[in-house]
């Protein structure tokens, strides 16, 4: 049924007079997300849930607010949870290239790097302290005098055995030699070769059965040297442990209820006590500025800083946190987000170690929640597929990427692996959410919570006052003037428009933030103290204009003719039909000529775009719907011996969508019955087979875009536009648009079937243009039959 719709139809404005207030300022600001129940609901669960797998992907379209819904989210649920422990990384003593993880209680590990550079000082001062001490110096005399006279009584010993055999010991470069005596004094070599040669081999022969008892002489000597060494080492740990234990007690004391730091401790006494030289030489070799004085004496390359390995690398510092972190990581990387080994450049290579390990988002999200812009993740090649990783192994590994295909690796140490639970948000558009779900399994089993923004909710009262409120947060917490409560209400018809539907509002909150900032500059450009129903106006009209050049130059093009275009009479073949441009930044309504002809032969309906491939393949769909109208409607009792070619005239970019059928088919029936169609009326709507109108979009910019051309051209008072009868909830027409209306100058229609846009396209009842479709249809196969049967 064809219906001519009434200003009522046209827009639903919002009343301002359902407002109890005047300006936004008399209201309680509003936070929290509006018109997203299923959202909200969706990330509550998400949130309370606390089982491997659950973590939450939020989709949705750009600008609904679920990047600022998220955060709000998981902060307000964060804070009801503890802070996580801090993570160091400590030197290990038994495999260095794998320093060890300790774990304290939330604000002790910045205490206990302070704790244990206090102990490192305190042990090199009680160290050098003691060692220099008087009564030290006098046991390790002692000691050194006891076995000096057990060694001086091996010697003497040996020097009386060798006396008694006519010889005497003396040391030489090459070590212990036998000299032979002569009435009690040492043989000259003047003398010794003197002797005869029995007489020399019999001293030779004699001084060999000495060297036995030298050799066990010297092994006996020592024996004692190391017995020397050994109870003067004893010595020095044993006064080194009364100087420190007490310095370790009272650390060990503070940290007791970790087992790993007391372990830790417990390692590091030890290898103090260990490396007691090493200590003192690198305490004395630097000053107290902390320079190496002998390595810049030398000229040498700066020794390694002994002490490093008592230094502890403060991983994750949780002091300032308060409850669960939250860690919103903007850019994604590999190392942003699993951290690296960092190294410097030493004489032409590059090391590191342990105090080098950087921590990733990942561990400073530990016991907590990461948030993470899906897009931005999968900019990295490596990324995504290590986080997958991370959360089905619950640990996270620090590991420079690419070190496996250097020829020489730069890094080889390998930290302890950081037991991990983090509940990973990923949010991104819904096309991501239905790629990964599809292609990728682990996607299904580790995000298994699906916050679902949508981009509209129903125009209710609660939530017309929801938006009021949400309207007085922006003014509030970014500065903006007051709106009074007609400038709100205008908000709210430009938040229907932007949902292309008068019973919804948009949740499209980013826009509406921008129009109320802007609202607000122009109130404030005019020296108002408050936004205004006209400032609003003046935003979206003046937003408009800084983006319609490219609308503005197809109408000039139109007005010039070199876009050719009736809006009025008649004509055979051809149609007014509707499309919608969206240039990224705007979106407007431009009419096109569609024009159909047709012609005997069998090749059916012939789609001009397609056969070039300016055609989209719901188009194409919809033109071979058209060819199931025809066969169904007209094909019954007679073949179709027809060709006929539709085209969207002077288009060169392209067409998609079947919003046109419904012109096609009225330009292609017009062709074939030779009955002309008027051109005052466009015509959106999609068909199907039997010939029902079905809805399609935009029909609020298609109206005003065909009103503006008409406009262009001159307004004759009988100029509209036919739509789809489900369409008539989707109208939010400009004021001018309504004016006209409203004047009786522009005339919008809905139509239920094809047969409703054929009486008001052709001025016929339908029956009768049907009959005469069928009358040139047929005298078409007659003639088709006559031509075929004559040859």
């Amino acid at each position: 049924m064809l219906k001519k719709l009434s200003i009522e139809e046209l827009c639903d404005t919002c009343d301002a007079s359902l407002f109890e207030f005047e300006t936004t300022d008399e209201l309680e600001p509003i936070s929290d997300i509006i018109g997203q129940q299923r959202a909200v609901r969706a990330m509550e669960f998400g949130l309370k849930i606390e089982k491997k797998g659950y973590n939450i992907f939020v989709s949705g379209p750009t600008g609904t607010g679920k990047t600022t819904y998220a955060r709000l989210a998981v902060s307000k649920v964060a804070k009801e949870k503890s802070a996580p422990d801090d993570i160091l990384y400590v030197y290990n003593f038994s495999k260095p290239e794998k320093p060890i993880a300790l774990f304290l209680k939330a604000g002790m590990g910045y205490e206990f790097t302070k704790d244990m550079e206090k102990l490192v000082n305190e042990v090199k001062r009680e160290i050098n302290k003691v060692f220099d001490d008087e009564a030290f110096e006098v046991q390790r005399q002692e000691i050194i005098d006891i076995y000096q006279k057990k060694s001086a009584e091996i010697f003497e010993k040996l020097e009386e055995q060798a006396k008694a055999e006519g010889f005497i010991i003396q040391r030489s470069p090459q070590g212990f030699i036998t000299v032979p005596l002569k009435e009690g004094k040492p043989m000259s070599q003047e003398e010794f070769d003197a002797l005869s040669d029995e007489e020399r081999k019999a001293i030779e022969e004699k001084g060999r059965g000495l060297q036995p008892k030298i050799d066990e002489a010297l092994r006996r000597v020592r024996l004692v040297d190391r017995e020397a060494r050994e109870e003067l080492l004893k010595l020095e740990r044993k006064t080194a442990l009364a100087a420190i234990n007490p310095i370790f007690e009272e650390i060990t004391a503070k940290y007791a209820e970790f087992e790993g730091v007391v372990n830790y401790l417990k390692e590091v006494k030890d290898d103090m006590i260990k490396n007691l030289n090493a200590i003192r030489q690198a305490s004395r070799e630097k000053g107290e500025d902390g320079l190496d004085f002998s390595a810049i004496l030398s000229q040498g390359a700066p020794k390694e800083d002994f002490f490093i390995r008592y230094k502890v690398n403060l991983f994750v510092d949780n002091r300032n946190t308060e409850g669960a972190p939250v860690v919103i990581e903007t850019n994604p990387t590999y190392y942003n987000l699993f951290g690296k080994i960092e190294g410097k450049a030493s004489f032409g290579t590059v090391v590191t170690d342990f105090t080098m390990i950087k921590s990733g988002a990942i561990h400073r999200a530990r016991g907590g929640y990461l948030i993470i812009q899906a897009e931005d993740l999968f900019k990295d090649p490596f990324a995504w597929d290590t986080l997958k990783r991370t959360l089905k192994n619950g640990e996270a590994r620090i590991e420079n990427i690419g070190e496996q295909y250097r020829v020489i690796p730069t890094v080889t140490l390998k930290p302890q692996p950081i037991p991990v639970d983090v509940k990973v948000i990923l949010i991104g558009s819904p096309l991501y959410y239905y790629i990964l779900n599809e292609y990728d399994e682990d996607f299904r089993k580790l995000f298994k919570i699906r916050v679902d923004f949508d981009v509209e909710m129903e125009k209710t009262k609660e939530n017309l006052k929801n938006y009021a409120a949400f309207v007085c947060h922006i003014c509030k917490n970014d500065g903006l003037l007051h709106f009074d409560k007609e400038a709100v209400a205008k908000v709210i018809d430009y938040s229907s428009r932007l949902a292309e539907d008068k019973r919804k509002l948009s949740t499209r909150f980013n826009e509406i933030v921008e129009l109320l900032y802007e609202a607000s500059a122009w109130a404030e450009i005019e020296g108002e103290k408050t936004v205004k129903k006209h400032h609003v106006q003046k935003a979206i009209e003046e937003k408009a204009y800084r983006s319609n050049r490219v609308e503005e130059k197809l109408l000039q093009m139109i007005e010039k003719g070199e876009i050719i275009l009736d809006v009025s009479g008649k004509k055979v073949g051809q149609v007014n039909g509707l499309s919608v441009l969206d240039i990224g930044d705007y979106t407007f309504g431009q009419p096109s000529r569609i024009t159909a002809t047709t012609y005997l032969g069998d090749a059916g309906v012939v789609n001009i775009e397609r056969e070039v491939k300016l055609s989209g393949k719901i188009h194409e769909k919809a033109v071979l719907i058209l060819s199931g109208y025809l066969g169904e409607k007209y094909a019954k009792d007679m073949p179709l011996a027809i060709s006929a070619s539709i085209t969207f005239e002077q288009n060169y970019g392209g067409v998609e969508g079947d919003s046109a059928t419904c012109a096609e088919l009225i330009a292609l029936l017009s062709s074939i019955s030779g009955i002309p169609v008027r051109q005052d009326i466009a015509i959106t709507g999609s068909l199907d087979q039997h010939g029902n109108v079905q809805p399609v979009g935009g029909v609020t910019h298609k109206i005003e875009g065909f009103y503006h051309a008409c406009k262009i051209k001159g307004l004759t008072g009988t100029q509209g536009v036919v739509i789809p009868s489900q369409n008539i909830d989707n109208l939010m027409l400009k004021d001018e648009v309504l004016q006209a209306v409203k004047e009786g100058k522009f005339h919008i229609y809905s139509a239920e079937t094809i047969d409703d846009v054929i009486e008001i396209m052709t001025e016929l009842k339908a029956e009768e243009f049907h009959q005469k479709v069928k009358e040139s249809l047929k005298s078409l196969a007659e003639r088709a039959k006559e031509f075929f049967d004559g040859e």
